[in-house]
């Protein structure tokens, strides 16, 4: 996992609770419906809630009824890495941070206009802020 923050996995667990740990860190997945973001509808900017890299906008998150905050496109292609998933027997893209390569969910090719992607973000994986 890249980590451009110099940080070790003990300072990224001294940093994030158990839960976050496990999703950014081990690249487990938060149960659905259960984030505090997926309903969130204010104006602003996710970013990754390990290293505060600027991930998604609010004019690009929508109601995909995946379970997960769900946007469409992220704010910078440099500012994420996507790579092949093909854990649980399935096969998928994997999105992580490209400023310290903590876990933040999958993409997939079945979103709205005008990317057809479908970010599909864990809760935990992001801290919103209504500042840009």
């Amino acid at each position: 996992m890249k980590n451009n923050t110099n940080k070790s996995e003990a300072d990224w667990q001294d940093q994030l609770t158990d839960e976050e740990y496990q999703i950014l860190r081990q690249g487990k997945t938060e149960p659905p419906f259960s984030g505090e973001l997926l309903d969130m509808d204010e104006e602003g900017t996710y970013r990754c809630a390990a290293c505060g890299n600027r991930l998604f906008s609010s004019e690009t998150k929508f109601k995909s009824g995946s379970g997960w905050p769900s946007f469409y496109n992220v704010i910078d292609n440099n500012n994420v890495q996507l790579k092949e998933d093909r854990s649980h027997g399935m096969r998928r893209t994997e999105v992580t941070c490209a400023n310290c390569g903590s876990h933040l969910g999958h993409v997939f090719p079945d979103g709205p206009k005008p990317t057809g992607q479908r970010y599909c973000i864990n809760s935990l994986a992001l801290d919103f802020s209504s500042e840009n």
